[in-house]
């Protein structure tokens, strides 16, 4: 059996090679006739059909046509758990950028009582437009079994915010999960004081310029000292004056949402943990401010961020979505700099050495080897994107088309998109949260709407010429929403993990995964000890039944939201563990004995000698 997984994996790895090939060959290709088109110049614009993209035809192994893709049904439970949030954007007709953006959502275990509790961010109200009325995120306490009570008041979190994101993170390492929160304006970071939430923002030095627009953020260890600093991404420089002198039309509507490419971008910051509750910003100094022209105007319009250790090299990467401009890679030098090699690892751009519309991101080991894989969602008939290595080296490729990804992802609008193992087989699903920005798209664009569906995209293994299928089994998980930020936690305790997706203006949705496969798993909590107490950055590999799974403790995921903490590794068949190692922030390797499987298993970082 192994020899045989072996064979086919080598042969992957070959056919996957000899594809990749054609892909980048194809790519030249295409710049040349870009080239060589517009060197013409003065040539009167054609109009032309969409292209239907088609993931490359293959021969189909045996054991391929056996793959039945599963049943993965998601039940929509909102208001049953108890769950009655409706997002405020504050729109009122003029039409301006910030309408569309939000918002976010975390799960996170706020009271330390064992399960995940979800929060929910809200933009709100224009106060020049609309008196009297204020908005909230809102937090929901989670009773164990999948039934939420609004907390928001007794845990201090009444806060009128026009929010974008949120990050969870254990700054002061004293166990207890405190809040970041992103704006339209300054934002907050919220100390959590067994329960309730103080807001320490202004002594820490964290609240940004009152004119910055932020978005993704994450907390992250980035120089391995056992406290966890706080990266922050910056959108565009926005004021409504500035929407309006614009005055973005589409032929049909009038005054529509404009795009960033009609605004300059902003830059990111880094707030460096002194230990002692105060940060200290070293964008500048740390290599994050990343600037390119004549004029060095900001390089990046940021939206979604994700932290991992990319090049396996013991310090923490930063990767950023940017909308209309190059995607961003910070590789982590391990000196307290970083240097943006974003361009040089090739996931900048799009196969065609075009910047995306970016929005979401996420970061995993998808293939149960060497290869990372960087999904990133992008904007309607621009597919979505999944850069990959190749045997674990940069740099990236985009194999969205040749893993069967591409082509049923182009025609939706994608902010959210995560990687997580939906039926529990040991292999990588991937999900994505779609939405339009306008809503009467549909009258000037006939294959748009308003609300998309959500799309499950199965990994059907190696065995699969094109890894990923769509699947159509999804119960209330097709059900068109205006989708926004995603997060997945496993709300009441049944080993699989379910949804929170928030809309754009409109209700959250919460979507209980009732697959029933009857496949085994585990659960890992992480517990730092000279690492940071979240173990942010950690990896853990699993093997079991000759397979190996690796997962990542980042839970800053999607767009603009927070994955629950715990590490879920689906078993398939699989009845005991092999093995199972944890490599903790700073390089120490703990093994850790697993005497059974389908339970939650806390792990806390050995004391070194």
């Amino acid at each position: 059996m192994r020899g045989a997984a072996e064979r086919r994996a080598g042969e992957e790895r070959i056919g996957r090679a000899f594809r990749r090939s054609l892909v980048v060959l194809g790519a030249a290709a295409a710049i040349a006739a870009l080239v060589w088109w517009f060197s013409r110049g003065g040539e009167p614009t054609v109009a032309v059909e969409e292209a239907r993209i088609e993931a490359p035809v293959q021969e189909v192994p045996a054991e391929a046509a056996q793959a039945v893709p599963p049943a993965v049904p998601f039940t929509d439970i909102t208001a049953a758990a108890g769950i009655d949030f409706v997002h405020v954007n504050g729109a009122y007709g003029d039409r301006l950028i910030p309408e569309t953006m939000g918002s976010g959502v975390a799960f996170f275990d706020y009271d330390n009582d064992g399960d995940p509790d979800l929060y929910l961010v809200s933009s709100s109200y224009w106060p020049d437009k609309v008196e009297g009325r204020v908005s909230s995120g809102r937090l929901y306490r989670n009773d164990g079994g999948g039934r939420f009570t609004d907390v928001t008041a007794e845990a201090g979190l009444v806060r009128d915010l026009y929010g974008m994101g949120v990050a969870v993170g254990d700054y002061d390492n004293d166990g207890w999960q405190d809040l970041y929160l992103s704006n339209l304006g300054p934002n907050l970071l919220l100390h959590n004081d067994h329960g309730r939430f103080v807001d320490v923002t202004a002594a820490a030095g964290v609240a940004g310029n009152p004119e910055d627009w932020s978005t993704g953020t994450t907390f992250l260890d980035y120089d391995n000292d056992g406290d966890l600093d706080l990266f922050v991404g910056n959108y565009i420089n926005w004021t409504r004056a500035i929407d309006l002198e614009i005055d973005f039309r589409l032929a049909g509507l009038g005054r529509a949402y404009g795009g960033p490419e009609h605004h300059t971008g902003a830059l990111n910051r880094l707030y460096r943990n002194d230990g002692d509750g105060v940060f200290t910003e070293v964008s500048q100094a740390a290599g994050i401010a990343v600037t390119e022209g004549d004029d060095r105007h900001p390089a990046g319009k940021a939206l979604a961020v994700s932290a991992a250790d990319i090049d396996g090299n013991g310090w923490i990467d930063v990767v950023v979505a940017n909308d209309t401009t190059r995607n961003f890679f910070y590789h982590n030098l391990g000196d307290g700099h970083f240097e943006e090699i974003g361009m040089l690892e090739g996931i900048a751009y799009d196969r065609e050495g075009r910047a995306t519309s970016s929005m979401g991101i996420d970061v995993a080991r998808f293939r149960n080897d060497a290869d990372i894989g960087i999904a990133i969602g992008n904007f309607a008939n621009e597919m979505s994107s999944l850069f990959v290595t190749l045997d674990g080296r940069g740099p990236f490729v985009d194999e969205a088309v040749l893993e069967g990804f591409g082509p049923d992802s182009r025609r939706a609008l994608t902010f959210a998109v995560l990687f997580f193992d939906a039926d529990l087989d040991g292999r990588l699903d991937l999900f994505q949260a779609n939405g339009h920005l306008e809503h009467e798209i549909n009258r000037v664009h006939p294959s748009q709407t308003y609300a998309q569906p959500g799309q499950l995209f199965w990994n059907c293994g190696a065995a699969c010429p094109q890894r990923f299928r769509l699947l159509d089994s999804t119960a209330d998980l097709r059900n068109p929403m205006v989708g926004r930020g995603a997060a997945y936690a496993d709300i009441d305790g049944d080993g699989d993990l379910d949804l929170a997706i928030v809309q754009n203006g409109r209700r959250a949705v919460l979507l209980r995964n009732d697959q029933d496969s009857g496949h085994h798993w585990l659960r890992l909590k992480l517990v730092g000890s000279s690492a940071n107490r979240d173990a942010l950055g950690a990896e853990v590999t699993l093997r079991a039944d000759g397979v190996s799974q690796y997962r990542r403790v980042h839970p800053s995921r999607g767009y603009l939201s927070q994955v629950e903490l715990p590490l879920t590794f689906g078993l398939g068949s699989a009845t005991t563990v092999d093995e199972l190692t944890v490599t903790w922030p700073g390089g120490q390797i703990q093994r850790v004995a697993v005497a059974a499987v389908d339970r939650v298993l806390t792990v806390v970082q050995e004391a070194t000698r």
